[in-house]
């Protein structure tokens, strides 16, 4: 089954996104977005795994999570991956991603361990869309600076989720596996 660990988006947060979201769409640019349901932070993509490698990566994180406590992030600006040239991800951003950004190498570190690739230049990021074709680029870039000091609001880190994702020909379903609580 193919897996990922997320940070959920509180419900409040949702329909700020989507407005950005329909902002973008003015550019009548090829992008698949992602529905507001389907809206997280990818701490680690894990990709197709067994249920034994499930079970290892609960114990794990259940370890590394005993004192890890909740945090605030704060979602703001947009980006793309890999540049405004080429623009193939459009992304929400995290002010301030210190601890976001250290949880997620320790984390990495120990999924590493266990014979996961390494996230090499993460950057924490909330996947909005993906680019589908080059057709209006310009009006998409030119949109993207009129967004990139958009500001969504401060989320409250309380848990991460192991879920699995399905991909059918409607989009992904995903469906969560376990739930990890921070303190």
């Amino acid at each position: 089954m193919r897996a990922f660990m997320a940070i959920e988006i509180d419900f409040r947060l949702i329909n700020k996104i989507i407005k950005v979201q329909e902002a973008l769409k003015n550019a009548d640019a090829p992008v698949k977005f992602v529905d507001g349901e389907n809206l997280h932070f990818t701490v680690k993509f894990f990709g197709d795994i067994t249920p034994d490698q499930v079970q290892q990566i609960s114990s794990l994180t259940n370890d590394q999570l005993i004192n890890q406590k909740s945090f605030q992030m704060h979602i703001k600006g947009t980006g793309v991956f890999p540049n405004l040239k080429r623009p193939r991800v459009l992304w929400l951003g995290v002010e301030d991603p210190q601890e976001f950004s250290q949880l997620q190498r320790r984390l990495d570190e120990e999924w590493v361990r266990m014979g996961f690739r390494r996230e090499r230049s993460y950057i924490p990021h909330l996947t909005i869309g993906r680019v589908k074709g080059s057709r209006n680029r310009d009006a998409l870039i030119s949109k993207i600076h009129e967004l990139e000091g958009v500001d969504i609001g401060p989320i409250a880190v309380e848990k991460l989720v192991l879920r699995k994702s399905e991909l059918t020909p409607v989009g992904p379903i995903y469906t969560d596996l376990q739930e990890f609580p921070l303190a």
